[in-house]
């Protein structure tokens, strides 16, 4: 028999039990040997007097073993005691030495583990209160960035609004002053008028008069000057010169027309501190939203453990008609499910192998998702366009994607968003589209600006939100939370790690295909690594397309042959 391959042994050694023939899935962990255990071993474990004092606990509380380090003045020896009074590492040989006399010592593997779970708490503040929190606040902030530059603009408009209002009345004025003048001038126009007239009048009077004086002048008419009265020339009449009108100007200055139009100012009070939600109401919440889950979980009839079965069972297996290999799987109403393959057919079957509807696509990965409703959710990369098929079997388009090609899909058992992985050029994104088709949120890049994926080839959602991506370009798997702010990356147990198919079940859990070892990674809801679902006897080759059922089945779909095997890996 050939040795294992390095992803092989590694797969061993975290699949099955540490004990030597024991091919049994670990459930458990013994923190004195730093084992893992099946049921059955656990139990034989603990009936040896030599293990009487052993701690084993489940496998996903084990305690994390001290990093091998050794002493630098007893190198045969590893350092495993902290003195108290020195503050030190030390060897066990280090302890008996004069200078650690009377000193007492505890077991720094001990320290180690305390301090590791210090620090999985702490990572878990930052993961589930400190990054939800900054970015609730980030999000307020956006919005209130929103809102200050819609008053602002309102502001702008009733400045723009009050300065023409001004200038209207300014005009208004202006006409009126304008038209007085008018009517002033035709007044004192008259009134010259008139005063020229006068003269007029006069001065014909004066040549009538000069015509008189001639002729008593004439020697002819000499005797006429003693015989009338003596001629007498009236006054030249008085007129008065016209007041002219003065224009009195009013100066103004900047600070009239301000007070005229108004002005910007901050009022004077102390601005409002954004409400930071205190940790404890976060727990408070949390811990009543996982009440509400396990209240939800004790009406249904699932049984449902954090623990896998001591074995894998298959429960059933059926050929899909239609296509030549298992790409992706979309799980319908009970008893129907869709498959598709590397050639574009995508078959809707029931739980016999009945072909009930085929349809002819693009091809794809994880490009197609089925609905609460139904419906059928698929993509067409090369036209841009995401398709929805109703239960009627009537097809109809759902979204056009624009100049972004549509990767892979995903309908939110949540809220009924669609997830879509998209790329265009040498960028990727993730869109969340609303169940009616409204473009709601774009994910693309990390805090640092950095692109969050390179090669997205699936796309699922966990029970809390968190958007989890199979990206084959990165070789990991891609979590971001809701809000999009990124969780973790997985990178496989092995050299060699290529993601294919990915989904979640209601317990949390992250399962993704590995084609580099034929497996199908178990991980918790923050990329902590479970198990190995499969071990190379069980014959899974090219694993692809997974899903989970209602009832804990896990579905997997195979790349080169066109059945789906279905298995209870849980209990």
């Amino acid at each position: 028999m050939s040795e294992p391959t390095d992803e092989q042994a590694a797969m061993q050694h975290y699949l099955v039990c540490g004990t030597e023939d024991c091919q049994k899935n670990c459930q458990f962990y013994c923190n004195a040997c730093h084992r893992p255990l099946c049921e059955q071993c656990r139990d034989e474990h603990k009936k040896s007097p030599n293990n009487k004092n052993h701690e084993i606990v489940p496998y996903r509380h084990r305690k994390h073993q001290l990093p091998v380090e050794k002493c630098q003045d007893h190198p045969t020896r590893n350092i495993d005691i902290f003195c108290r009074e020195c503050k030190t590492p030390l060897c066990s040989k280090c302890s008996t030495m004069k200078e650690h006399e009377g000193h007492k010592f505890d077991d720094l593997e001990d320290i180690y583990a305390d301090k590791y779970a210090h620090w999985q708490g702490e990572f878990s503040k930052i993961q589930k209160y400190f990054l939800p929190t900054s970015q609730d606040l980030k999000t307020d902030i956006e919005e209130d960035v929103k809102q200050i530059k819609k008053i602002m603009e309102s502001i702008r408009t009733s400045m723009k609004t009050e300065a023409e209002s001004l200038k209207n009345l300014v005009d208004e004025v202006t006409s009126e002053n304008i038209e007085h003048t008018h009517t002033m001038e035709k007044s004192l126009l008259k009134m010259l008028k008139s005063q020229e007239t006068t003269y007029d009048d006069y001065i014909t009077y004066l040549w009538k008069m000069s015509d008189e004086f001639q002729e008593y002048l004439s020697i002819t008419n000499r005797k006429l000057l003693f015989k009338y009265k003596t001629l007498k020339i009236q006054p030249i009449p008085e007129t008065t010169k016209p007041l002219p009108p003065v224009f009195m100007t009013s100066k103004f200055n900047k600070n009239d027309i301000t007070k005229l139009l108004g002005k910007v100012h901050v009022p004077n009070t102390e601005p409002q501190k954004r409400k930071i939600q205190p940790m404890e109401a976060v727990t408070t919440h949390m811990k009543s939203t996982e009440k509400k889950l396990k209240q939800s979980k004790e009406k249904s009839d699932m049984k449902q453990t954090l623990s896998l079965s001591s074995s894998i069972t298959k429960v059933r297996e059926y050929s899909v008609p239609g296509v030549v290999g298992a790409y992706h799987v979309s799980l319908d109403k009970p008893g129907r499910l869709w498959v598709s393959d590397y050639r574009g057919n995508l078959v809707q079957t029931d739980l016999q192998g009945k072909q009930l509807q085929k349809i002819q696509t693009s091809d794809g990965l994880g490009y197609h998702t089925a609905t609460k409703d139904g419906n059928l959710i698929y993509i067409d990369q090369d036209k841009k366009v995401i398709y929805r098929i109703t239960p009627d079997k009537k097809i109809a388009k759902f979204i056009n994607t624009g100049e972004w090609a549509p990767l892979s899909v995903h309908s939110s058992c949540i809220n009924g968003d669609i997830l879509v992985v998209m790329c265009k050029g040498g960028e990727t994104k993730v869109t969340r589209y609303s169940k009616a088709g409204k473009e709601i949120q774009n994910i693309q890049r990390n805090n640092q600006g950095q692109e969050l994926y390179s090669g997205p080839h699936y796309i699922t959602e966990n029970i809390h939100g968190d958007i989890c991506i199979s990206d084959y370009g990165k070789y990991a798997v891609v979590v971001v939370n809701k809000s999009g702010q990124h969780r973790f990356s997985y990178t496989g147990q092995a050299s060699k790690f290529w993601p294919y198919g990915i989904c979640t079940d209601v317990l949390g859990h992250i399962l993704v295909c590995d084609n580099a070892i034929d497996t199908v990674h178990l991980l918790d809801q923050d990329g902590g690594f479970l198990s190995f679902i499969f071990s190379p006897k069980q014959g899974i080759n090219n694993p692809r397309g997974v899903c989970v059922d209602d009832e804990n089945n896990l579905y997997v779909g195979q790349f080169t042959i066109n059945t789906v095997s279905v298995y209870k890996y849980l209990q």
